[in-house]
């Protein structure tokens, strides 16, 4: 009971500090309901998805809720030389990179149909969401993330940004044959055809695609002539969102509605815990805790220069699709246009796929997709301690 009580006290000086602070985490209690979406009849832009304001009210906000929210947690298992519990403060950017590829998982594996209940004990779902919760067993777990992160010469507790971001998830997916998913990262504002075709087509078959596009929009502040184009952006089917924020706060972008982007935010500092299959109360609500109804807006002006689109295409006809879409719908919309796409790269452009990736002694990757012994190991490698070994001293051969 005292455990119980110290939680419970623990959470609410979570929340007490973070309104303090004025994040703009949304925080719901009794009877009040925030003002996500503005009472006007107007249009609402979320994933590719159009929602008329007043009249689908119900409807955009269970889309909403249907995501995965990542956010902070507190008391997981110590991680890094520094033996963190907590990634408040620095995690915030490796908390969208988790929610935009839960994204792509949802959309590929259950469809952008797909919406989530309290009562869902679906075994895809399942999958989905235990493969980001904060433990050794899970491919996207903040550890993951964070030391695949150091063979970017990037320390765990370091913030990170998008680009950065986009690069580990790039290679944590290797890692996870269920997935399905291939990820391209476009370096240099270019989105090259024939590394993204190299990557995806296996003779006649696709894998499918998550695409990111890391962008740099401006120096201090957003430059306004992008955000016809940013605003298309959310309204293609392949949308997967966008990875950015304001300054110095990390936000995960899911659509628009006039001149404010729609946003989850990752500021709000939950308890570590494990969804499992749902079968007890504890994991019911810890389930509860991924899902957030209520999306925050930030006007385009105020938006990070520094973010990433990105989309979802699961097969070669939507690829292609979203090629034409980019073209004549997107690029056409700011001059200079918002990136480029050429067929083949130039001859010294260096990317990360010519990169000799580091291995990483301190993660036990699984032989099987789903192979419970996944963990994060110390430097005897016996797993199963409750604590990270110390950080990998390799370095790559070049840094992003």
């Amino acid at each position: 009971m005292l455990v119980g009580l110290y939680a419970h006290l623990s959470r609410t000086m979570d929340s007490v500090f973070e309104a303090y602070l004025g994040s703009e985490s949304v925080l719901v209690g009794g009877s009040f309901e925030p003002e996500d979406i503005p009472k006007r009849n107007t249009e609402v832009f979320v994933l590719g998805k159009s929602y008329n304001a007043i009249q689908e009210l119900d409807l955009i906000r269970r889309d909403i809720q249907s995501r995965l929210w990542c956010t902070y947690r507190h008391s997981f298992v110590p991680l890094g030389e520094v033996q963190l519990t907590t990634d408040r403060g620095w995690g915030c950017m490796l908390r969208c990179g988790q929610m935009v590829l839960a994204q792509a998982l949802i959309d590929l594996h259950l469809g952008r149909e797909w919406y989530w209940t309290s009562e869902c004990r679906d075994a895809t779902y399942l999958k989905i969401v235990n493969r980001f919760e904060d433990a050794r067993k899970s491919y996207y777990s903040l550890h993951q993330i964070a030391l695949m992160g150091e063979s970017q010469n990037k320390m765990v507790g370091e913030w990170l940004g998008p680009n950065t971001v986009a690069q580990i998830l790039k290679k944590l997916v290797c890692f996870d044959d269920w997935c399905s998913l291939v990820i391209h990262v476009a370096m240099d504002s270019t989105v090259v055809l024939d590394d993204i075709y190299s990557l995806s087509q296996d003779g006649e078959s696709w894998k499918p695609l998550l695409l990111i596009i890391p962008l740099r929009l401006g120096i201090t502040d957003i430059n306004p002539i992008y955000v016809p184009a940013l605003k298309r952006c959310f309204e293609l089917e392949s949308s997967c969102g966008m990875i950015g924020g304001r300054p110095n706060q990390a936000l995960y972008f899911v659509g628009y509605v006039d001149d404010e982007v729609l946003y989850l935010d990752p500021h709000t500092t939950q308890r570590t815990g494990a969804v499992g299959q749902k079968t007890t109360t504890a994991e019911q609500e810890l389930d509860e805790t991924y899902h957030q109804k209520y999306a925050a807006r930030l006007n385009f002006s105020a938006m990070d220069p520094s973010l990433a689109v990105c989309f979802i295409c699961k097969t070669q006809s939507s690829f292609e699709l979203l090629l034409k879409q980019l073209r004549e719908e997107v690029l056409t919309l700011s001059s200079p246009a918002l990136f480029e796409i050429s067929k083949s790269r130039a001859v010294d452009w260096d990317t990360t796929e010519d990169i000799e990736w580091p291995t990483m002694p301190d993660i036990d990757w699984p032989a099987s997709s789903d192979s419970e012994s996944f963990a994060i190991v110390g430097e005897s490698g016996a797993s199963g301690s409750g604590v990270a070994g110390k950080p990998s001293e390799s370095k790559p051969s070049a840094v992003i």
